[in-house]
């Protein structure tokens, strides 16, 4: 596992508090995990 990379367990907890972004202005994120783990 990277350093601050998130486990799929832990990926499965929080991703459906990340939902996409249609129907909203600018461009529709392609990987919330990717993002998040970049955050991180």
């Amino acid at each position: 596992m990277r350093r601050y990379g998130l486990t799929d367990e832990q990926w499965s907890q929080i991703e459906h508090v990340l939902p996409d972004r249609k129907g909203t202005i600018g461009a529709t994120a392609k990987d919330n995990r990717l993002f998040v783990e970049a955050v991180l």
